[in-house]
């Protein structure tokens, strides 16, 4: 059984950041990667919201160069998934998918959040080519175009109303009569001028090319027809799922799986246990809010560490 001083799940940038910080304190971190090496952000291409790259920086090439600056520092970077945890007590027990098993005096959870698709195969095959879940992220891309958000609750209304300020025509494909979002949402969807709301509707297929997304086939529930629209971007609005079903036995959450931490701090019901990153975070969810909150994470660790 390995013992380790400080253990990190996860390598978005909640991840690596916490990595960062955590070994220029000294804190000689071990990092599993888990299933995805560079977390959510690595299924987009081009980011141009993140601080200090004038032109943009490719995704790929942001997580590469944060993981190499923390493995230049001192961390243990590994590849692999923690797939139980004992949180009882501390030394936390954690096993890997490998077989192996480590104590760790302090844990950071950095596991991110899954965002929820529809589960076509079109789909997949256009991510990153004009299907996206994050219209803060990738709206920019569609300025002046026609997209559409697929959804009826408070995301995917909050992500029609972004891109109707970036876009010339916004639709929202519904599967029902009615919106689950708050009264609020709807009325301000309704109002915009530019969104038009396609109820009872059903994606059936993301059509493209080459070059990307160039539109939808939708199945009309009410009528029972098929049809197709134009487009030049695909949005998911059905919401994310943190990755949290392992923590869940030990750490509380909210009511749609999030880890609940305490005021402006990382730290969690279980102490010594932290939370950084979209595991923790319903609302923002951009990579520079991860970043921020690994930072926070490996400052509380270290004064855990240092107080115990």
């Amino acid at each position: 059984m390995e013992k380790v001083k400080l253990l990190v799940i996860g390598s978005g940038p909640a991840g690596y950041t916490a990595a960062i910080y955590a070994s220029r304190a000294g804190l000689a971190p071990v990092v599993y990667e888990g299933p995805e090496a560079g977390g959510q952000l690595t299924t987009t291409t081009l980011v141009e919201n993140y601080p200090g790259f004038e032109n943009g920086v490719d995704a790929n090439e942001l997580m590469g160069a944060m993981r190499a600056q923390a493995v230049r520092l001192g961390a243990d970077i590994r590849r692999g998934i923690i797939t139980k945890v004992d949180l009882s007590k501390r030394p936390f027990t954690l096993w890997v998918d490998n077989g192996d098993i480590i104590e760790a005096e302090a844990l950071i959870i950095a596991t991110g959040a899954t965002a929820k698709y529809l589960g076509l195969p079109s789909e997949q095959k256009f991510r990153g080519m004009g299907v996206s879940a994050c219209a803060t992220c990738d709206g920019f891309f569609y300025r002046k175009k026609v997209v559409a958000v697929v959804g009826g609750g408070d995301t995917a209304c909050a992500e029609a109303l972004y891109l109707s300020g970036l876009c010339k025509k916004v639709y929202m494909i519904v599967r029902r009569d009615v919106f689950r979002a708050s009264k609020a949402s709807q009325q301000q969807v309704l109002e915009r001028d530019n969104i038009e709301v396609l109820w009872n509707c059903n994606t059936r297929e993301i059509l493209g090319d080459e070059s990307g997304v160039t539109g939808v086939r939708l199945y009309h529930n009410k009528e029972d027809r098929e049809f197709c629209i134009d487009l030049d971007g695909f949005f998911l609005g059905i919401g994310h799922h943190p990755n949290s079903d392992l923590f869940k036995e030990w750490v509380d959450i909210d009511e749609n799986g999030y880890i609940i931490t305490q005021g402006a701090t990382t730290l969690t019901n279980v102490e010594g246990v932290f939370a950084a990153g979209d595991v923790q975070d319903p609302r923002y969810r951009q990579a520079i809010n991860a970043a921020a909150s690994g930072c926070r994470a490996a400052l509380d660790a270290e004064k855990f560490l240092q107080d115990n």
